[in-house]
């Protein structure tokens, strides 16, 4: 368990700097969330790393914004980011999607997740926080812990608030009364308000580091540091 008070990604394991546009204009908020279940990917361009190649990495959810629009989510360094961040091919350019099963390529969200994000735009909420959702493709959030040590966090759920923002929700094992985890256990906390947390990685490089990896962990101590 990570200390309460203590102040991802394609085959390599380099650190992709995606350059982020600001997510809390009014028109790019996010009003529901419909999570990915089947495994699909989204695909971009690197240039800095190469020009003969797409990446893949994993899609969380596709998201209802309040402009109307319909977009793929996923953590990525610190923050929730949007397939429409990601716009520039020397850092990171949106290329479509990827279904890793069939080997299909495809640029339109998936009819049964505008389906989804029909039905729930009917249905309004009064709580502080509208909705959350399992993670399902093994976030694990960085934190610096004492000595400037990491540690990594399996990442639960999302919780979507009603301005707009998915926090990340890890377990305070201390608190756990239930096991397995499951989203609304009454342990989860929201990493990302924590002063220590850093960074989000998929399982992929989350393993790589806690198997040791060099490449892994020294990309992960850059970081940090």
């Amino acid at each position: 368990m990570a200390p309460r008070n203590n102040g991802n990604k394609p085959s390599s394991a380099k650190i992709i700097p995606f350059t982020l546009r600001s997510t809390r204009t009014e028109q790019h908020r996010i009003l529901r969330v419909s999570p990915e279940y089947d495994g699909l990917c989204l695909l971009y361009a690197h240039h800095a790393l190469s020009r003969d190649k797409l990446y893949a990495v994993k899609i969380l959810g596709w998201a209802r914004l309040a402009n109307g629009q319909t977009v793929a989510i996923l953590p990525w360094l610190n923050a929730i980011s949007r397939c429409i961040d990601l716009n520039d091919p020397e850092s990171g350019q949106s290329q479509g999607y990827y279904d890793p099963r069939s080997g299909s390529h495809f640029s339109e969200t998936p009819p049964h997740h505008l389906a989804a994000l029909d039905a729930m735009s009917h249905y309004s909420s009064t709580t502080a926080v509208i909705q959350e959702i399992p993670d399902l493709i093994g976030s694990h959030a960085a934190l610096l812990g004492d000595n400037q040590q990491f540690l990594l966090e399996p990442v639960i759920s999302w919780r979507l608030h009603k301005d707009g923002r998915l926090e990340a929700q890890v377990a305070d094992l201390s608190l756990a009364q239930h096991s397995p985890i499951l989203a609304g256990d009454e342990c989860l906390y929201p990493v990302q308000q924590e002063a220590n947390f850093r960074y989000f990685f998929q399982y992929h490089i989350a393993n790589q580091i806690k198997a040791g990896g060099q490449i892994a962990t020294r990309a992960l101590s850059q970081l940090l540091t």
